[in-house]
């Protein structure tokens, strides 16, 4: 891997000097440390990614009394009335 210098802004000093110290615990080199906190990060978002496919399996439910018609209002509100 290439040793290159990376300055990063807006890290808050607090959570930077835990990461350090946890880091040096588990007898890594600070850059291996967030190398692989920013891999586990990359993956976790992957994970987090919403699959159109889920919106098929929503059932139909009841929304109670006085709403039988709320689907023809809010194609109304949405479309305009017919006439």
């Amino acid at each position: 891997m290439k040793k290159e210098l990376h300055a990063i802004r807006g890290i808050d000093e607090d959570i930077y000097r835990k990461f350090r110290e946890k880091a040096i615990e588990e007898r890594l080199k600070v850059g291996k440390a967030l190398t692989l906190a920013m891999k586990e990060w990359i993956k976790k978002r992957k994970k987090e990614t919403i699959n159109p496919r889920n919106l098929l399996k929503i059932k139909p439910f009841d929304w109670g009394k006085g709403t039988e018609k709320t689907s023809k209002e809010i194609d109304e509100i949405l479309y305009g009335s017919k006439k």
